[in-house]
């Protein structure tokens, strides 16, 4: 029986030395590469094309079998999200088992099965190898693909795309996808509500006869199993399935910009900016510069001794950490340097970035640096070599991308025989520090102007979409006319004052759990209570009147500081408008903005101590339809409704960093100018 031998030598550094006689101030010269004897894969062919990869592992009694479909990427067009669907759609039910069927023999064995749209896997104890292999080709060869599990899917991913456009870090995966790839290449385009819609039963039938075809296909198993079972096993589940044809896809490489480009997405509401500065490579896994990439961004951005993590957080302190990545792909690859940093020094770390990056070209790297990435390097490579899979993952990537077989037994010695010529060759060839496009979401009225000093600024939207043009703002248009022009679109001044008090109760759902939120103005007396209830138990409290404040959290209560309270009166007033001007507060008109397709006045809302929230006004009513505040996130506005003469919107929709989910809270019960105790604000 042929078994896993892995033999790695870690001692890279010469050992002949004695404890005492180590020079601590010099990094030690590394030895020889260590020697590596990785057990290979077998491998066999079935007839239909399918390639299967063994890798036996008797350590323990668990076995696993992995099925990858190695197909072109595709683009989905108006149907974008839907290979999203394809993999729990494959599991949610077949011919022979209810979903709930399914799930109960998966869970009764204690097995494990998966999908995606490029892969069906299943794992188990060795006794249970036929079983879970029942299950996995069950899932593979008659799936039901149910509508309502469809339904259900398209009203999970709509809402989770709700939620990531408020999301810093996915504005900014997105935004610089779009900006390397384009829009119009497979790893640009990105999902909407209404491409998530479009998707239908029928198109993930037609996608999975397509796509899911032996010939494409490898299996990796790896565990407790022998390549002469494991040949029996497969042939008994596999070797009926048929063959076709799969078509294949080209398309134009990106185009590397012309010189630096910034694209930013405005997000008033932060108080960090998220960077991220890329361009698109030519790097695939075996390529000439690949491993010597491996050992560049190592140097550069790969770690907590790397130059951007040591430029950036150590000695500037702009951030808690900042990264880079060389990323290979079939396809086309990326570089991307990234990092989120406060907002007043966003021109300072984008000049840091470009900085390093510039002399990582033009410098290099140095002897100290190569010798230590190395180190780290073969340190992380011997430590993946303990994981069966990973010699799986090699086997498939030998097969994938042509690479020789002793590929990974002489990876360390190709890593090791890498010179700073080599290191330094390969910056030049995958990076160019004048064609970058700089990405920046934040708050564009602090970073805008500071950000043109690298290129022309252009906006973008939360999707990636270049920001809708909005007309220019008469020259005659101040804040204080965007606030008469609200209040006169609510009902006018003299019916919104008459609103002296009110109490209202807002009724939402996060993921099932019912909540309930209970406020009550006093405009009159400037005194605010806030109950939220989860399943009808208290979960927090907020009080403010004579002048304090208290919150209370599941009973632990606290005082307010004075810039606590500050920033907490800015929702203390139910028509907080009405009260700007005795309160102090400084108005700032930001031009007209994109607020989900809609123009709106942008106004920035500053208190004395220097609190500040954003609303946003539409041009064409007048309403309110968006607040910003750096503390509880956004609020979107909307289902105006008259009570006592006065339009108020009735639904209130919250998305924070605080929730998971965006949150749509109704107002159930609205009284308007009710009788109030003192027992109201206790």
């Amino acid at each position: 029986m042929k078994k896993i031998a892995i033999s790695f030598i870690l001692g890279l550094l010469v050992s002949s030395v004695s404890f005492a006689q180590v020079d601590r101030s010099q990094f030690p010269k590394a030895g020889p590469a260590p020697v590596i004897k990785i057990g290979e894969a077998e491998t066999f062919t079935l007839d239909n094309g399918l390639k299967v990869f063994v890798v036996e592992n008797d350590k323990l009694p668990r076995v696993s079998f992995t099925l990858v479909f190695e197909r072109d990427p595709i683009m989905e067009g108006d149907k974008a999200g839907m290979t999203g669907f394809v993999g729990e759609m494959l599991t949610a039910g077949t011919t022979n088992r209810t979903k709930d069927e399914f799930d109960e023999e998966v869970d009764f064995i204690g097995a494990s099965i998966g999908a995606s749209s490029t892969s069906v896997s299943g794992s188990s104890l060795k006794k249970h190898q036929d079983k879970v292999l029942d299950l996995m080709t069950d899932v593979l060869f008659n799936p039901v693909f149910p509508e309502e599990e469809l339904d259900k899917l398209k009203k999970q991913a709509i809402t989770a795309l709700a939620t990531s456009k408020d999301e810093p870090n996915a504005i900014s995966s997105r935004l610089s996808s779009a900006m390397v790839y384009g829009k119009d290449h497979p790893y640009g385009e990105v999902r909407t509500e209404e491409s998530l819609k479009n998707v239908t039963v029928e198109d993930i039938k037609q996608y999975y006869e397509t796509f899911f075809k032996p010939n494409i296909a490898y299996l990796a198993i790896v565990g407790d199993m022998g390549k002469a079972e494991a040949e029996k096993l497969v042939k008994a589940h596999f070797s009926e399935w048929k063959q076709g044809e799969v078509p294949s896809y080209t398309y134009p490489d990106p185009a590397p910009a012309d010189q630096n480009m910034v694209a930013l997405v405005d997000r008033s509401s932060s108080v960090q900016t998220v960077i991220n500065i890329a361009h698109p490579i030519n790097l695939t896994v075996g390529d000439e510069d690949y491993i010597s990439s491996r050992v560049l961004n190592q140097v550069f951005g790969g770690g907590s001794s790397s130059r951007l993590f040591m430029n950036l957080r150590e000695d500037k302190g702009y951030t808690y950490g900042a990264y880079s990545s060389l990323s290979p792909d079939k396809l086309v690859g990326r570089f991307s340097a990234n990092a989120s940093v406060r907002t007043e020094v966003t021109d300072s770390a984008v000049v840091e970035f470009i900085y390093e990056i510039n002399r990582l070209v033009e410098e290099g790297v140095t002897q100290e640096e190569l010798d230590k990435a190395k180190a780290n390097l073969a340190g992380s490579f011997g430590r993946s070599l303990e994981s069966p899979s990973t010699i799986a993952g090699f086997a498939l990537n030998i097969e994938r991308y042509g690479l020789p077989k002793d590929y990974y037994e002489t990876y360390l010695q190709k890593m090791n025989e890498l010179t700073l010529d080599d290191i330094n060759k390969t910056a030049k060839n995958l990076i160019n520090p004048g064609k970058l496009y700089i990405t920046a979401v934040g708050n564009g009225t602090e970073i805008k102007d500071k950000l043109a000093q690298f290129g022309e600024v252009k906006l973008y939207d939360n999707m990636g979409f270049p920001a809708k043009e909005m007309e220019a703002v008469d020259a005659d248009m101040t804040s204080e006319k965007v606030i008469e022009a609200y209040i006169s679109a609510i009902g006018g001044l003299e019916k919104a004052s008459a609103i002296r008090a009110a109490k209202l109760e807002m009724q939402a759902e996060v993921m099932g759990t019912q909540l309930t939120i209970e406020l009550i103005h006093d405009d009159a007396n400037m005194r605010f209570a806030q109950k939220t209830l989860v399943g009808g138990n208290v979960m927090q409290t907020s009080v403010i009147k004579d002048g304090k404040g208290t919150a209370s959290v599941q009973g632990q209560s606290m005082d307010m500081t004075d810039e606590q309270l500050d920033a907490a009166k800015l929702g203390v007033f139910f028509l907080p408008e009405l009260h700007f001007v005795t309160m102090g507060y400084t108005l700032e008109l930001d031009g007209i903005k994109d607020v989900e397709g809609t123009p709106a006045y942008k106004v920035i809302v500053t208190t004395p101590l220097g609190s500040t929230v954003t609303n946003y006004y539409e041009v064409e009513s007048g309403l309110k339809i968006k607040n910003e505040n750096p503390v509880s996130g956004d609020t979107f506005y909307s289902d105006y409704e008259e009570k006592s003469g006065v339009l108020i919107p009735m639904t209130q929709t919250i998305k924070s960093a605080m929730i998971p989910v965006p949150l749509e809270a109704k107002i159930t019960n609205l009284e308007i100018n009710p009788e109030l105790t003192e027992s109201d604000f206790n």
